[in-house]
């Protein structure tokens, strides 16, 4: 059967059609493949705001995707393009753009763990901040203020100074936040972990919630063996009521503004108002960041006649009543 005119250049058309939908698909499959079969993860930031051309500009100029029109018509197929979401993200040029996409789409951001134990000191903290990776050290400190802070928290927070106030525990924390949001964090986990939970018992007690954390954090530096914290709590309570100074060295390495393995006779005469060998009561604030178990055993000290102790090298202490008992204490320890 012969075709006429008319019909070849139908039929070529047809064909011509084919054949581009063909190159058309093989393009879209590779321009929607892998860049490379191997490579590095890299850290890429999703700023706010940005859409999906500039994304998809952005992933092609950082060798993640091999095209950015490409990415585009995916997204625009799959449903994605209002999906995509800021922040950092380990991407790969191993990985095809579908999966990019996901991740972006998904909010899997690179978090970064952030681990406090208890007792440090805020510029201690902001040391481990520092470490992480989320800020540095002097960014969080800058940052790590109550005026900056007062307004991300419930809880209510000194004027001064966030000592004490952020609470030892680990953390996952999104790269990319704000050293004023880490503060904040650590804040509303002393809040939910103690401040609310303890309301009643806090409100009866004869201390103000900033007095309980300031004891607390005493307990804390002093305390190097869990089942003494309670007693601890209960020798400072008692001097407290006694209106005898509290002497404890933990407040004079505060002062001092660093850790010594043993306190000096020379290091009690330093001039601060947190030195508790010259100053009765307790110091104006917590000297270090107390856990749960001391923000409980401060809460509720053990009931005691103790009035003295004194570290043995083991790290615990021997308690006493009167002071000759102490003194005779103190010959034994430091005796050879």
């Amino acid at each position: 059967m012969k075709l006429s005119p008319a019909r070849k250049l139908s039929l070529a058309g047809v064909a011509l059609v084919i054949i581009g939908g063909l190159a058309l698909v093989r393009w879209y499959r590779t321009a929607t493949g892998p860049v490379a079969e191997s490579g590095q993860p890299v850290t890429v930031e999703i700023e706010r705001g940005s859409g999906a051309k500039v994304i998809a500009r952005q992933l092609q100029d950082q060798g993640l995707v091999r095209s950015a029109a490409a990415f585009e018509i995916m997204l625009a197929l799959t449903g994605r393009s209002a999906d995509l979401r800021a922040g950092f993200y380990e991407l790969s040029p191993a990985m095809p753009a579908r999966e990019i996409a996901h991740k972006l789409a998904s909010s899997e951001v690179v978090m970064r763990r952030l681990t406090i134990p208890e007792g440090l000191t805020i510029e201690q903290i902001a040391e481990r901040v520092g470490e992480s990776g989320l800020a540095t050290k002097a960014e969080f400190l800058a940052a790590a203020v109550p005026s900056k802070v007062a307004k991300l928290v419930d809880l209510r927070l000194p004027a001064d100074s966030l000592e004490g106030y952020l609470f030892p525990e680990t953390y996952n924390f999104e790269l990319g936040v704000k050293p004023e949001e880490i503060a904040a964090r650590m804040v509303r986990e002393l809040d939910e972990r103690f401040a609310k939970p303890y309301q009643k018992q806090i409100g009866a007690s004869k201390r103000s919630l900033h007095e309980i954390i300031t004891l607390a954090s005493l307990v804390e530096r002093e305390a190097k063996l869990p089942a003494e914290r309670g007693l601890i709590a209960g020798v400072l309570t008692n001097r407290l009521e006694r209106d005898t100074l509290l002497q404890c060295d933990a407040t004079v390495q505060y002062a001092l503004g660093q850790h010594k393995p043993r306190v000096l006779y020379d290091d009690l005469k330093v001039e601060s108002p947190y030195n508790t060998y010259l100053h009765k009561g307790l110091p104006p604030g917590p000297i270090a960041a107390p856990g749960q178990a001391s923000l409980e055993a401060a809460l509720s000290p053990q009931k005691t006649d103790y009035l003295f102790y004194v570290a043995r090298p083991d790290g615990g202490h021997i308690f006493s009543s009167t002071f000759e008992e102490h003194q005779a204490a103190i010959k034994q320890v430091r005796s050879p």
